[in-house]
């Protein structure tokens, strides 16, 4: 018997929408997570992965987010921004009144 048209298991099947495969579901939800900072240690928990495994495959997720690190260390550490803001410039005066 030859396989035809009839004899395709997913004929018939609805296409989905976000992803070819049941794992393109799989590794969109890892990557989402990734992406909005959720810890690599609890996205490799949950995907059933080890932490190296999982970065290793989805180091693509988390580049480019070294402004968002470093905010969160600064606010972590309650310090200020470095540039001053409009008016608290030295102007040099405090020199003079000594």
């Amino acid at each position: 018997m030859g396989r035809g048209p009839q004899d395709d298991p997913h004929r018939g099947a609805v296409p989905l929408p976000l992803g070819r495969r049941p794992y393109d579901l799989r590794h969109a939800a890892v990557s989402l997570w990734l992406n909005s900072g959720v810890p690599a240690t609890e996205v490799a928990q949950r995907a059933g992965h080890g932490v190296a495994i999982l970065l290793k495959i989805y180091a693509h997720c988390i580049d480019g987010q070294a402004d968002a690190a470093n905010q969160r260390i600064t606010d972590a550490l309650g310090t200020k921004d470095t540039e001053p803001e409009p008016g608290d410039e030295e102007d040099g005066d405090s020199e003079k009144a000594s």
